[in-house]
């Protein structure tokens, strides 16, 4: 049995960025499914984990963690020999470069995508209405994230350099939220380089393998 287990649904972007990186990584892990949108039943070993009920709880061995980029910072150095070695970097320079990028999805890009994500998609599932000023606001600082995304694009191939890293995969789970919705699919497809970017890293199998995830029924608990 994987000694990896992650709690959550992979409809969660927390947890969906998990499981990306475990992916990535090529590390074998164990999918709790705790669909906690939905109100089931939490199961008791999560809850010895996790009493407030989180959205998620990764176990490796005796760690237990539960911020996801704190969890793929994790991953990814103790599983540096597997898989994509390039999450991480490779120097103090390229490491520089991709916290440098993590704290700007993390402060800047998050807090307007994860505000429209709850207002389009998740709003509506949930019988509550859309907060217009919220959403209009959140645009806007997010357009000014994605022009500075447009210019940097335009001299290296990802956000932290020429390979994909912790830097870009920590976008996914939002950013396929908002392409996948008309409202805001224009934020990115309108920007030439940010649209291209968005086509490489959302194409990458360890992404894939999470969407198809995301559209199995969760098992009933």
């Amino acid at each position: 049995m994987a000694s990896v287990k992650v709690f959550g649904s992979p409809t969660s972007a927390e947890v969906a960025r998990v499981l990306t990186c475990l992916f990535e990584k090529e590390v074998e892990f164990q999918l709790i499914r705790v669909d906690t949108f939905k109100g089931q039943k939490r199961l008791p070993e999560y809850l010895k984990l996790q009493p407030q009920g989180q959205a998620l709880t990764f176990e490796d061995e005796k760690m237990t963690l539960v911020d996801s980029r704190e969890i793929c910072r994790h991953i990814a150095e103790k599983y540096q020999e597997k898989g994509n070695r390039d999450l991480l970097g490779s120097g103090t320079l390229e490491r520089a470069s991709i916290e440098q990028w993590l704290q700007t999805e993390a402060y800047s890009f998050d807090p307007p995508a994860s505000a429209l994500v709850f207002n389009l998609a998740f709003a509506p599932l949930m019988d509550i209405e859309k907060d217009e000023e919220v959403i209009e606001r959140s645009k806007k600082k997010l357009i000014k994230v994605l022009d500075i995304y447009e210019q940097k694009l335009a001299e290296t191939r990802y956000l932290a350099g020429d390979k994909f890293t912790l830097a870009d995969l920590s976008h996914l789970p939002n950013a396929h939220r908002l392409v996948t919705n008309a409202g805001c699919r224009s934020l990115f497809t309108s920007r030439k380089r940010v649209n291209r970017w968005w086509e490489e890293i959302s194409n990458r199998a360890s992404w894939r393998n999470v969407v198809g995830m995301q559209q199995e029924a969760p098992p009933m608990i």
